[in-house]
Parts: structure tokens; sequence; C-alpha cells
């Protein structure tokens, strides 16, 4: 006899097991969130035999836990093939069930921490809620601090009063020349951030950050690299704004290429965050920083075709979506990232390199090239200090050869 789930989903049995008065409502949150009849059916009927499987094995609706799904599926793999999505969308039911309430939470022990990793913990908290440091600044600190102190104590005790400057100094000069310069700035960086820190919590005495060697660099800064206005005008030309994605992808690109916003800003950025009657956005920036900035319209119709036209009904607050369900905000920086990639390849743009910061570059390298001073280039893109603007008065040498002229004199 045939069950029919949620009007479009029809099982060709009916529904056993310990979850059976909560597949109808796993069937809803799938269709909520977007999913197509095809994989929404697909989710329905392997929760219905995961829960066929679970009044098989007398396990009770209290009893599931995380271990289940892996023996159902050990199980399943001797009648049927398992498909790639099957423990995602187990992971997903039990979700679904934990926040319904029927199924406890597990309560997952924490892992032993060594003393050098404990003080580490609590280095990352510190950075997280009282420093407001960006994910992608604390994830590439903690590990340097990791070995410093694993290095400095092992596994014993953390007694960071037993620290000197030769600790410091011995650490930098062995880890620094496996490094490129780039990583070996940025171990002194964290270094630095870390004895800080324990100077500020008193755990020591005098402050050796100053012990902390500086990282040599005799060559000059790098030009950034910047897209051209040109490659820039073809590439938001050739976006097809008659799809949903291509509406997407559109304003996206015009927030990088106008505001020069940070992928991670695109990200981040929620539907209350833009101000339509006073024509504004707020980007939420590094360090927690929030800046208003004007909206300009070209970019304010953009993105609201997008939300009118092209944005799935979802719960999420973020103003961009994946197009496939579950649609939800992008996972990181690295999405838009590939977004960019993925549009430079389409338009068959040969671009200095395959991510988003090359628009900001390009808006820097622009207002400077029609007279913008570093501090209103600063100002526009949200800089903390006068030096990261600097970098963009760099003089790109091979470019200012092709357009010298002949020496009248002939050569010599």
């Amino acid at each position: 006899m045939k069950c029919i789930i949620d009007n479009d989903v029809v099982l060709a049995r009916q529904l056993e097991g310990p979850l059976s008065a909560h597949i109808a409502g796993f069937a809803r949150w799938a269709r909520e969130e977007g999913y197509a009849v095809l994989p929404r059916h697909r989710k329905v009927r392997l929760a219905a035999c995961f829960s066929r499987w679970l009044g098989q094995k007398a396990i009770s609706l209290r009893r599931v836990c995380s271990e289940h799904p892996a023996r159902f599926l050990r199980s399943r793999a001797r009648q049927v093939k398992i498909q790639q999505a099957d423990a995602a969308t187990l992971r997903q039911l039990l979700g679904f069930l934990r926040h319904q309430g029927v199924v406890p939470a597990e309560k997952i022990p924490p892992p032993r921490l060594t003393p050098a990793e404990q003080a580490v913990h609590e280095f990352e908290r510190y950075l997280r809620k009282e420093r407001m440091l960006a994910e992608r600044s604390v994830d590439s600190y903690v590990p340097f601090v990791r070995k410093f102190l694993a290095d400095r104590f092992g596994d014993g005790s953390v007694r960071l009063s037993r620290l000197c400057a030769g600790d410091v100094v011995r650490f930098v000069r062995r880890q620094a020349p496996r490094l490129h310069l780039k990583r070996a700035k940025l171990l002194t960086t964290a270094l630095r951030s870390f004895l800080h820190y324990a100077h500020f919590r008193g755990e020591i005495t005098s402050d050796l950050a100053a012990a902390v060697p500086i990282v040599a660099n005799w060559s000059r800064p790098s030009i950034p690299r910047a897209i051209s206005a040109d490659a820039v005008r073809r590439l938001l030309a050739s976006v097809n704004r008659r799809t949903a994605t291509g509406r997407r992808d559109y304003a996206i690109l015009l927030l990088l290429a106008r505001l020069g916003l940070r992928a991670g800003e695109v990200v981040r950025l929620k539907l209350e965050d833009i101000d339509w009657n006073a024509g504004s956005i707020t980007v939420h920036g590094k360090g927690g920083r929030r800046s208003v900035l004007p909206l300009p319209p070209d970019v304010g119709s953009a993105i609201a075709a997008y939300l009118r036209h092209g944005r799935p009904r979802s719960s999420s607050r973020c103003v961009f979506l994946r197009t496939l369900a579950p649609f939800r905000g992008f996972l990181g920086s690295w999405s838009i990232a590939m977004l960019v990639r993925r549009n430079l390849a389409r338009a068959g743009i040969q671009a200095p390199t395959q991510g988003a910061h090359q628009f900001r570059h390009a808006l820097a390298t622009e207002m400077l090239q029609h007279g913008a001073s570093l501090a209103e280039i600063g100002d526009v893109l949200r800089h903390h200090g006068l030096e990261t603007t600097k970098i963009y008065t760099a003089v790109d040498l091979d470019s200012l050869r092709a357009l010298a002229l002949p020496w009248s004199g002939g050569v010599r």
C-alpha cells in the first residue's frame, strides 16, 4: 500500500519504525530548504528505510545516536548501492530530529588538551572575543603559537614566566629560513601578538615581543596585480543576467569592482545591511570594523534585481545565497574566489590572478590615476592605516620601459 507524504512524495510502502511520525516533518523541511522533488523523494525514502531498520533493531527514538546511521549504511550496502549523498542526508535527518527535540543531543566529551594546547586555546579565544580578529587572521596566528609552545614546553607544564628572549630568538632563527618570506613575517607577527597577550595577562614580567627578530626584506614591495578596467567592463558585459545565477554573480562582481569589497565582506553581507532609503550599505570588515558606504545606483539596481528575481526563498539573512539546495549563504571567501574564477574563464579573460582581490587593486589603481590622494583611497578601501595604502605608489618599471622614448643620441 502506497504512502503519500507531503503531497508530492509517494513511498511504495507504509512507514515503519520509531521515526514514522516525523518523516512528514522531515519532508517539509527538505521542501522549505529548496530541494527539488526528486532529491527530496530520495531523502524521504532513505529516512523511511532508516526508520524501518531502527525498528528491526529495536532501537527506540530516545536511543538514536550518531553511530546508528553508519551502521545502517553498512547494512544497506549489502543490498543496494550506497549513494554519495546518503550519509549527508542521514546527518540532516538527525539534525532535524534534534532540533525538534525528539532525539537527544549527544554529549561529546571535550578532548583532553595538553597544557600547551590549553594555552593556545585561551589565546585563540582572546583573539576572537577580545581582539575580534577575522577568522583568517586567527587561523594564521594559532599554528605558529602552537608550534612555539610545543617546541619550548613539549607536553609538560606551560610556565610562561620561564620564557626568555633567547627562547624567542632561537625559535625564529630555526623556523624562518624554512618559510617563504610572507610566512616568515606572519610567524613573527603571531609571536609578537602572543607575547603581548602574555605580558598583558601578567604571565611574563617583561614584554618579550621586542625580542622577536625582524625578518629582513631587501626587495622592493611587489606591485598589486590589478585587473584592467577594460577587462572589468568585458567581464560584466559577459554575465547572463537573464538567469538567477547570472543576476547574483553580476551583483557580486559589481560590489567587488565598484566598492572594492573583500570576498569575506561580500559573504558577510546581510539583508539588513542595505539601507534602501538612505542609499547606503554597511560593510563588516576586518577586526569586526563596520563601515557605511554609499550604494552606487548601478550596484543597488543589480542587488535589487537579484533579490526580486533571482534569490531563492530562504530563512537565511545573507544577501547572496547558493544556487543549490539547501539555500544558504556562501561558506567562505573561497566561494567568491571560485565565482570570480568561473566567470573569468567563461568570458575568456586572462586576468593577472584568479581571485577577488584584483578588483580591489584595480579600484585603488584607477583612483590613483585619476588624482585621488592616498588618504581618499584608504578611506574607500577601509584600510586601517596609511602604510597599507602606500603599496599602490610602487612604480611598475616594466610598464614604464615600454613607454620610454628612444635615446636621441643613439647607443653608446
